[in-house]
């Protein structure tokens, strides 16, 4: 794996990852509202990467990701770490800051939370983490 290589994952290994590595996180990039309200894998932690209303990178988040693994007793950058979206747009570019910053499991998760739109631009009836029926809630 060459040191900038995110690797590419779909729902349902992802899953299966985290239930088989107790250190393994999922990390849920979207904003506030989205995580909230949308609804969030179980145990996601969320951390943003653009929030409203400036929608601008967050430029803390490799501190931000640090101080919420140190949270849990292991800071180890070589953990694995499953980014989320909606989509999985903002997650690769997070996953990719994570990978600069020193981390070197980064997975994200394709489809992401909710899916690609179909052809009638309605997310959720194709591919994400929804779709295939994994563990979520709603705020």
């Amino acid at each position: 794996m060459s040191e900038l290589e995110i690797l590419l994952i779909n729902p349902i290994e992802a899953s299966a990852l985290l239930a088989q590595d107790p250190n393994a996180r999922l990390i849920d990039v979207r904003s506030k509202v989205e995580f909230e309200y949308v609804g969030h894998p179980l145990n996601a932690i969320h951390i943003p990467w653009k929030e409203f209303p400036e929608w601008s990178e967050n430029r803390n988040f490799v501190a931000d990701v640090d101080a919420r693994l140190a949270d849990d007793g292991n800071s180890s950058r070589d953990r694995a770490l499953l980014m989320l979206c909606r989509s999985g747009v903002r997650s690769l570019h997070a996953g990719k800051t994570l990978l600069s910053g020193g981390y070197t499991r980064v997975y994200n998760i394709e489809g992401g939370f909710e899916g690609d739109p179909d052809t009638e631009k309605h997310r959720g009836n194709i591919n994400g983490w929804r779709f295939h029926g994994l563990p979520w809630e709603q705020s």
